[in-house]
């Protein structure tokens, strides 16, 4: 059976041929055989790089449904392994978030458990095994970012994992609340207020974060970080330059991987934070904004309905990074403007930094991507669609 799967993968075997041998094989022969493929596949991706989120995201889009909770069970199998002090929390933190836990009573009675749980015959559950295999076998190893379980514990510091997040928890509870007000409001004008606030919060902490690191301040030495962030589809190039423009407007830079189903955003901790929290509240802003500016759809219209979308957030992505790019500028001049007693500004301090910094960050980038290419522009179809994208980009300014 074993070498069955193999071949099966490897294209010596035709799928359904292989399937066919499978669905007239024992159980008790098959089953376990199937289990075991599923843990080396993902052990392989695991230690590959791969973090829980990222694989379940990558299958469900490539797969089925079902085929993403087979990756949720294979992480509560993994995990079963190693006690849980000793797994890296961020890998933890993704776990519990996929609710992965041990269900089944046994490995040899999980396919019959799998069919009973689903309420699927056993060929269906086999097939979706026998996919799965196939699609983890497509996927490459990738830059390890998250130490997995069964690595070296990853050091830490009197804060906590080294890598984890810099800003204050206190702060994080405030820009959060800010941004859940700004995506709950319907009115434009309140969701703008609590935007720029959250932004400035940010924004100022990041600088002063610098600032203190310049003067010698901090005690503890930061260092350029990444961080993968799912851009699901549709339109996930659209949904691309969107993060990327918050990135950059918070001294961060991306590399995209459409094919895997993610970007990896390069910056320090405190940045990618603050990223990752202004990227997903606008896009649940733009999102908003979309379903009540868009056309009726229907037969008729659906390629219209298309065309709107996509013009719509390329236009959101321009009119958000033109505004994240002033934002940028004029929170670094108020944090530089002025002077203390003898006229000394923070400027001598803080732009230096600033730029060492970013050398940092692009020379963390280049050894992890030596080799990438610029995307292509998006096509825009739709004037109703481009208007009505800037038009929402105004309503949610950071400023």
């Amino acid at each position: 059976m074993r070498e069955l799967i193999r071949a099966v993968l490897a294209g010596t075997t035709d799928y359904e041929s292989g399937l066919d041998a499978l669905t007239v094989t024992s159980s008790a022969e098959v089953d376990r055989e199937l289990v075991t493929a599923r843990d080396e596949a993902c052990t392989r991706l695991w230690r590959g790089g791969w973090q829980p989120a990222e694989l379940h995201r990558v299958v469900a889009r490539r797969g089925r449904p079902h085929q993403a909770d087979l990756v949720t069970d294979a992480v509560a199998a993994y995990l079963r392994l190693f006690p849980r002090a000793t797994v890296d929390e961020r890998w933890l933190a993704q776990a519990d978030n996929l609710d992965a836990r041990v269900w089944w009573t046994s490995d040899a009675a999980y396919v019959d458990e799998l069919a009973a749980r689903w309420r699927l015959d056993r060929v269906a559950v086999l097939d979706l095994m026998l996919g799965l295999l196939a699609i983890l076998a497509t996927l490459p190893p990738i830059e390890v970012l998250v130490p997995p379980p069964g690595s070296a514990a990853a050091a830490t510091d009197g804060a906590g994992v080294v890598g984890s997040s810099r800003i204050d928890a206190r702060l994080l509870d405030r820009v959060r609340a800010l941004l859940a007000k700004a995506e709950s409001t319907t009115f434009p004008a309140e969701a703008e207020a609590y935007t720029a606030k959250a932004q400035e919060l940010v924004t100022r902490h990041s600088l002063d974060e610098a600032l203190l690191a310049a003067r010698g301040g901090d005690a503890v030495p930061v260092v350029p970080y990444a961080r993968r962030i799912g851009v699901d589809h549709p339109h996930e190039k659209e949904k691309a330059s969107l993060l990327d423009a918050v990135a950059r407007a918070n001294r961060c830079h991306t590399v995209s991987s459409p094919e895997l189903a993610f970007s990896t955003v390069f910056g320090f901790d405190t940045d990618i934070d603050a990223v990752d929290l202004l990227y997903t509240s606008l896009l649940v802003q733009a999102h908003r904004a979309m379903a009540r500016a868009e056309p009726p759809g229907g037969k008729a219209g659906r390629h219209r309905l298309k065309a709107f979308r996509r013009s719509f957030l390329v236009a959101f992505a321009v009119r958000i990074d033109e505004r994240l790019a002033t934002a940028a500028r004029l929170a670094l001049a108020q944090v530089t403007g002025g002077g203390d007693e003898n006229g000394v500004t923070d400027a001598a301090d803080l732009l230096p930094v600033l730029a060492s910094r970013d050398e940092q960050i692009r020379e963390t980038m280049r050894r992890v991507f030596p080799h990438t290419i610029r995307a292509r522009a998006s096509r825009v179809d739709s004037r109703e669609g481009w208007e009505s994208g800037r038009q929402a980009a105004d309503r949610a300014t950071l400023t």
